[in-house]
């Protein structure tokens, strides 16, 4: 469906900066960060259309850049979720107020399609919004609702963006709607180690591709953590070597299969997870937070 390129997730909040506090990276921020990825990588996803992401067009815009985005939309909860094990109890007046929060999200994601047309090849109507143990869990049916309503005002392919188990039958009522499925793997989250990783990734793509083979699957999310304090991923799994394999071992076969795959994620970000120097969630990127290259050779396995 798209052609196969080298593709990679892009957030580019430094110290100090985060969506939730509202403060974005500049210009010349954003203009740095693409102008190191736009060496190696085609392929960009934004995970919302806020002010990061105009940011992102207007420096892919002025500066003459040839990257391909996938844009998505944030969506908040619209019900509880007492299977999340770090809290997701809402009150009614905050539900009500996220369902608003996500219909003016559809809304904002047609518009910025509509400026920004020329650069956008794709759409994605949320990130990890049904899986069992999300914060910010959405009926599957507003999300169904979500892709019919992108969909009638663009002419870009929709998808939602989802751990790759969902899709094996809760999200059975999406597939029909969207046009393409998009799928996480993360098998350090799961505890397996290196010498497993790569065939747990195969077969979570390979029973989504095989279940539906009327729709084109892409991997929307992989990648390796570099340190952890041990929360979800005991800390000898996490390492630059261990993602270092990890992503030449994933690009060769994405390569090879002819499957579009987005590296887990461009830069470091320390304002994710809790405030230990050492969670796992700040470190993802094949970038530190100084800009400086962590991994080796990602694009050639040679």
């Amino acid at each position: 469906m798209f052609p196969n390129a080298p593709a990679i997730c892009y957030s580019g909040f430094r110290d100090g900066q985060s969506p939730d506090a509202q403060i974005f990276p500049t210009y010349d921020e954003v203009k740095e960060d693409l102008r190191i990825l736009q060496k190696d990588w085609n392929y960009l996803r934004l995970y919302d259309c806020d002010e990061h992401a105009e940011r992102v067009f207007e420096v892919i815009e002025k500066e003459n850049m040839d990257f391909e985005v996938m844009l998505g939309a944030y969506i908040a909860a619209e019900v509880n979720n007492p299977d999340c094990p770090w809290g997701a109890d809402y009150s009614e007046e905050q539900l009500a107020k996220n369902r608003k929060h996500n219909d003016d999200q559809m809304r904002a994601l047609v518009r910025m399609t509509e400026r920004y047309a020329d650069c956008i090849f794709s759409l994605s109507v949320g990130n990890e919004a049904t899986v069992d143990w999300t914060d910010h869990l959405v009926p599957v049916e507003r999300v169904v609702e979500f892709v019919q309503y992108v969909k009638e005002h663009t002419n870009k392919p929709v998808t939602f963006c989802e751990n790759f188990l969902p899709w094996g039958t809760k999200l059975e009522p999406l597939v029909e709607a969207v046009d393409f499925i998009s799928i996480h793997t993360y098998p350090v989250w799961e505890y397996k180690s290196i010498d497993d990783a790569m065939h747990y990734t195969r077969q979570n793509y390979i029973d989504v591709a095989n279940r539906y083979p009327h729709k084109t699957v892409v991997i929307t999310e992989a990648g390796w953590a570099t340190a952890s304090n041990g929360r979800g991923i005991e800390p000898h799994n996490a390492s630059q070597a261990l993602q270092d394999r990890y992503l030449v071992e994933l690009m060769a076969w994405s390569k090879e299969e002819d499957v579009l795959t987005f590296v887990f994620e461009a830069f470091d970000e320390n304002w994710k997870g809790s405030d230990d120097p050492l969670e796992p969630e700040k470190h993802w990127g094949i970038y530190g937070v100084d800009r400086k290259q962590k991994t080796l050779q990602v694009l050639d396995p040679s």
